[in-house]
């Protein structure tokens, strides 16, 4: 691992982008700002998640650009230029997002040697590696592979060997608290949907999440429906099922099986236009949230609203 030790007055961070990793990353962001009073920080970030970081104090600044295509790169580089970084943190293992903070001129670039993209890095870190005879990438929880390289940044980080059976022990630290923040506009929004779902300031609701990118991850949809009949009918609750715009079927679905009425309300959020702006205050209104390993799981550990997340295949 090639480290400086200088702090960086200007800093990029490039970040994840799926909704659950940039909430992990929420810890990393918070010893960033914490450490580097006084510095500029910017972030780069896919559309989207401008709406989920809305609302904190983490980074002065928001890039949002999806770099797709071949040009893609110039033109998020193109984006960020302008600003003068001296040091770019990046929180993805693409060779794509290196090559924006190559393109974008800034001269210290540090993230993960992988990917084939250690040419483009000024300050490469070694990823785990599983120890002999296994071969591959070590699995390392997300929240503690981005503070590992905040803090690698930082001159703080241990230099771990190319191969062994698991990352450093954190030691002293405690547990790392995921954050979200929230604008007056999101809260208004997620009031108005509720408002528009039957459900009042008053209601008592959990959340149903039976989505995810990945089918494969996804609990039965009959079997959504039972522990919703279940919260129903045993907790008095209503209940509010999430989705993106492409799940908007599977939340109709889900709908009809629990069998909605008056004194059964039941509420699809993608009929409704959720935002994840607006997604951020309705989660953090809710008594429960029951969630597929998807990214909406991660938002109810940040407001510390109680969760059973379902995992799978």
């Amino acid at each position: 691992m090639t480290v400086t030790s200088a702090k960086p007055l200007r800093l990029l961070v490039v970040l994840p982008s799926w909704v659950g990793d940039v909430v992990m990353a929420t810890p990393a962001l918070r010893l960033l700002r914490g450490a580097l009073k006084g510095a500029f920080i910017g972030a780069l970030a896919r559309p989207g998640i401008d709406e989920l970081l809305a609302g904190s104090d983490l980074v002065d600044e928001l890039h949002v650009e999806r770099a797709r295509g071949v040009m893609g790169p110039k033109h998020a580089a193109a984006k960020v230029r302008a600003r003068r970084y001296d040091t770019a943190l990046l929180l993805t293992n693409s060779f794509s997002s290196a090559l924006i903070t190559r393109l974008a001129w800034i001269p210290r670039r540090i993230g993960y040697d992988r990917d084939a993209r250690g040419l483009l890095l000024t300050d490469r870190i070694k990823p785990f590696r599983r120890a002999a005879p296994h071969r591959g990438w070590l699995p390392v929880p997300a929240v503690e592979y981005y503070l590992r390289a905040a803090r690698t940044m930082l001159g703080s980080a241990e230099d771990g060997s190319e191969d062994v059976a698991g990352p450093p022990a954190r030691g002293g630290g405690g547990a790392a608290r995921l954050e979200l923040g929230i604008t007056p506009a999101q809260e208004g929004a997620a009031g108005e949907i509720l408002k528009r779902a039957g459900l009042g300031s008053a209601a008592r609701f959990a959340v149903v999440n039976p989505g995810g990118n990945n089918p494969a991850k996804r609990w039965p949809a009959e079997r959504f429906a039972a522990v919703a009949r279940h919260l129903i009918e045993r907790h008095g609750m209503a209940i509010v099922i999430n989705g993106s715009p492409d799940e908007a079927d599977l939340g109709a679905q889900i709908a009809a099986m629990i069998g909605a009425s008056p004194a059964r309300p039941v509420a699809s959020l993608p009929a409704l236009g959720v935002t994840i702006g607006s997604l951020k205050g309705i989660i953090r209104r809710a008594s429960l949230m029951v969630t597929n390993d998807t990214g909406p799981r991660h938002i109810a550990a940040a407001f510390g609203v109680p969760a059973v997340a379902l995992f799978g295949p």
